[in-house]
């Protein structure tokens, strides 16, 4: 008899070796799904972020140097720095109060009602609506010669600018600013409160709490990390705010987004775009710190209301 030679059977992988190929297939489609978006992010944030810090530290004739950003000492670039920090702290408070009572109001109403909808919307459409439009939209409306302005002045002796053309100063531009503010804390913050259960009231009052209890001592704290990390992120976006200041206010660079427009572009100074790009360090920063406060925040609140 022949003697029978045992060789291996050609068969298919076992079950675990198919799981854990469909497993590495699986994240290279997720790996590669996500090359889009990481290239966006070097193109757009990681390469300009760079050169505002590679140019921050050369001088004007090549070659590092401290000049640029010990120049960020001088008078009129802190004053820039604190006008920003003013209009854009006033503004992120008064629009996450007025947006945050806008947001409960919205809750009380029907969740799948015309109301809410329409001023989701509405407030989507009018936080990103800004630049030379909004700008214009001011002027026309409660300009020198708007209608407004017109309208109360002949008919009603008011005159707007009886004090000085305010508009086109830091309480203009904060008046502007808090415009899209109020919608964007509204977009912002209606999420947390509708994260806020009915059952936590009615246990408060089950309890024998009042309304005040509940606000001061439930809802309050509650809401407290997403109501301060919504005005951080306020904050954030009238401090990077550009447009609309650049054209509302022809004359003068009352904050550091127009002292840098001015470096850059200045036909009488020549050779301070360096300067620029350190003044836009030192935004980077001050936007960095706040993000990174306002992570923190949404962190926990997403721990507390999960």
């Amino acid at each position: 008899m022949a003697n029978v030679v045992d060789t291996p059977d050609l068969v298919a992988p076992r079950p675990e070796i198919r799981a854990r190929r469909g497993v590495g297939i699986t994240r290279a489609r997720s790996l590669l799904a996500t090359v889009p978006f990481f290239a966006y992010v070097v193109i757009f944030l990681v390469i300009p972020t760079l050169v505002v810090v590679v140019d921050s530290f050369t001088g004007n004739e090549g070659g590092f140097t401290l000049e640029n950003i010990s120049a960020l000492g001088d008078g009129f670039i802190v004053d820039a720095f604190v006008r920003s920090i003013v209009l854009s702290a006033s503004t992120a408070v008064v629009g996450a109060i007025l947006g945050a009572l806008l947001a409960y109001a919205l809750v009380t109403a029907k969740p799948n009602g015309v109301l809410r909808r329409a001023v989701t919307a509405a407030s989507g459409v009018l936080a990103q609506f800004g630049g030379v439009t909004l700008a214009f939209a001011f002027l026309a409306t409660i300009g020198l010669s708007g209608f407004v302005t017109v309208f109360l002045k002949d008919h009603l002796g008011i005159d707007l600018y009886a004090n000085g053309v305010w508009l086109f100063e830091l309480p203009g531009l904060m008046l502007v600013y808090t415009y899209f503010q109020i919608p964007l804390m509204v977009i912002v913050f209606l999420p947390a409160l509708d994260g806020i259960r009915p059952q936590w009231r009615e246990a408060t009052e089950s309890l024998g709490g009042s309304t005040w209890q509940y606000w001061t001592r439930v809802a309050g704290p509650l809401l407290a990390p997403a109501f301060l990390g919504s005005t951080l992120l306020l904050f954030a976006n009238a401090f990077s705010a550009y447009a609309t200041a650049a054209a509302l206010v022809s004359q003068g660079n009352p904050i550091v987004p127009l002292q840098i427009r001015g470096a850059l572009t200045s036909e009488v100074v020549l050779g301070r775009q360096h300067l620029g790009h350190a003044m836009a360090l030192g935004m980077v920063v001050v936007v960095a710190i706040v993000m990174g406060l306002y992570a923190l925040l949404q962190r926990r609140t997403a721990k507390w209301l999960a």
